[in-house]
């Protein structure tokens, strides 16, 4: 079987989870998590990031990052998702994030109903990141790394409220692009967005 090139073990019993943060926003990347956990792994509370306040999503995303096997995340920028569309983009995220694990799992658990390229087995389950824990540590990975990615991005292109509502479409959002103009950070082929300018995407804050 061949595997992902970051892989440098494989283990067939284990489970890899993976999940997505980001794939509505209007603005900046989707970030995909791959988390392999241990089997006497201890994380209090572990489940869907988004049932989480962002408190206790940073203290587990330590404690995730401490305890696993392996992890990793996976990116596709704005550029990439208008020229390839966002299911496309966030598949390609995915196999970024598996391809960079220093361990291959046995198995990969996909949060959704979506496989994406791969040489290993995938299962899919829909709502998975309440119910796999690795799946869960995956969520939590890629969010708490896309909110602060986010913070980062609010300083570089100030006035749309990047902090508040990490790239959402709100009204506050909305009405800031309406006054602005959308920003190079800015998924030009979603609606309410428009043309931008396109500046390369090559920076990121320390994992």
């Amino acid at each position: 079987m061949l595997s992902p090139k970051g892989c440098t073990q494989f283990a067939d019993q284990i489970q890899a989870g993976i999940d997505e943060a980001g794939r509505g926003c209007l603005a900046g990347p989707v970030v995909a998590g791959a988390v392999i956990l241990p089997s006497d792994f201890d994380l209090p509370g572990l489940t869907d990031s988004k049932k989480l306040s962002s408190r206790r999503r940073e203290v587990l995303a330590q404690a995730i990052k401490a305890q696993a096997v392996s992890w990793a995340l996976g990116f596709s920028w704005p550029g990439e998702i208008d020229r390839i569309n966002i299911l496309q983009a966030t598949l390609a995220a995915m196999a970024r994030a598996l391809d960079a694990l220093t361990v291959c799992p046995g198995l990969v658990l996909v949060d959704g109903n979506q496989r994406f390229p791969s040489s290993l087995p995938q299962m899919t389950v829909v709502g998975g990141d309440a119910l796999h824990p690795c799946i869960s540590a995956a969520s939590i990975l890629a969010k708490t790394f896309r909110d602060d990615l986010l913070l980062c991005m609010d300083q570089r292109y100030p006035g749309y409220g990047f902090a508040v509502h990490k790239g959402y479409g709100t009204k506050a959002h909305l009405d800031a692009l309406r006054r602005l103009g959308p920003s190079p950070a800015h998924r030009v082929s979603f609606r309410g967005v428009g043309p931008a300018p396109r500046e390369a995407q090559l920076w990121l804050p320390g994992i």
